[in-house]
């Protein structure tokens, strides 16, 4: 397989499932529709908003996401370390 295809594999691989989550809903993610969606599974839960309970739970969204996040910045930093430290391999 030439390299330039193989890098054309790893960035697809890595980019897809960030584009099927956006088809999935049909437009980019936003602020607001992460707050919606954040605000719907806390309802799911049969928490009315402005308890306790749905503070919490609103709180533990946001944990989640920001871990979701600096997960992914993470991945992204150290597959930028190998690409830099092994030019000779995709």
């Amino acid at each position: 397989m030439r390299p330039n295809s193989r890098r054309i594999q790893i960035a697809l691989f890595l980019i897809a499932p960030m584009l099927a989550g956006c088809l999935e809903r049909g437009q980019p993610p936003t602020a607001s529709t992460i707050g919606e969606d954040d605000d719907a599974i806390c309802r799911a839960n049969n928490v009315a908003a402005g308890t306790p309970e749905y503070v919490a739970c609103r709180k533990d969204r946001d944990i989640l996401r920001n871990r979701a996040v600096a997960r992914a910045d993470r991945r992204q930093r150290d597959l930028g370390e190998y690409m830099l430290n092994n030019p000779g391999r995709p």
